[in-house]
């Protein structure tokens, strides 16, 4: 390997690290810094967001065996989430390349700013496990709520994961701490490994990056979630808050960018 190609793959190394040792911390939002990054090394949109997509998956498998060894996982409601979940995961990465999306990332990038703002605004949110609406209505209407969101997981680049945390914590009443364990085993390793294959099955990843970028992935997913069984709820909260506002400013920033180069394509 030459000097020049080292230096790249340790870049990468670091990128991956830092992007998702935050995102297991917060509970989502890994693309905030990857997807940017890999875009501006010269990929084009669809090569990147394949390349991330799967890159995305050793997020979940590190978490995962960080959160196994605390035993917080339900099997039956994560069997819920799967299941509510994964349709439209596919759907919405069978829909992601064929769409536009500046005004989607706007709507996105605005609700997730406000995610942010609204948690920082309720501060005994998520600070305490309370379980509720486990009954059917409730059940049908979580399940609705984890079946959009999974629409925007697989047609969308960063954030999705926050809006599951947040939904876990404000639907069912779960803390935010037990709460980013669901996201990032469920949604982090099932979630993307699904996105990951239908988007992969359009668009060939850049290949070559990926070894830096997963095992990146792994450690920095490992690592952010010992922190956040390490340091509690009042951290996770706060972690979760900070990057779901820099997640929405982004999208939104991409948004108006979109917007603006839209007149001139034409």
């Amino acid at each position: 390997m030459t000097p020049e190609l080292l230096l790249e793959h340790l870049g990468l190394f670091v990128l991956s690290l830092l992007a998702n040792g935050l995102s297991a911390l917060a509970g989502g939002g890994a693309g905030l810094l990857q997807l940017p990054v890999l875009l501006f090394l010269g990929l084009s949109f669809s090569v990147a967001l394949a390349t991330h997509k799967i890159a995305s998956v050793a997020l979940g498998l590190g978490a995962t065996l960080r959160h196994l060894r605390e035993g917080h996982l339900d099997p039956r409601f994560c069997g819920y989430i799967l299941a509510c979940g994964l349709p439209g995961v596919v759907l919405g990465a069978w829909s992601v390349l064929k769409l536009p999306e500046a005004w989607t990332l706007l709507a996105l990038g605005l609700l997730t700013c406000a995610l942010g703002i609204y948690s920082s605004c309720k501060k005994q949110l998520g600070m305490t496990f309370a379980p509720r609406n486990r009954d059917r209505r409730g059940l049908v209407i979580g399940g609705i709520g984890l079946l959009l969101i999974g629409i925007l997981n697989g047609s969308l680049t960063s954030g999705t994961g926050l809006f599951v945390t947040l939904w876990l914590v404000r639907w069912f009443g779960f803390d935010y701490q037990r709460a980013v364990s669901y996201v990032l085993v469920l949604v982090g390793l099932f979630w993307n490994g699904m996105g990951a294959l239908t988007i992969s099955l359009q668009q060939a990843p850049q290949w070559p990056w990926l070894s830096a970028l997963l095992l990146g992935a792994l450690i920095g997913a490992y690592l952010g979630a010992h922190l956040s069984i390490a340091r509690g709820n009042k951290l996770v909260k706060r972690a979760f808050e900070t990057l779901t506002i820099l997640v929405g400013i982004k999208l939104t920033a991409d948004a108006l960018t979109l917007l603006q180069l839209v007149p001139h394509s034409r």
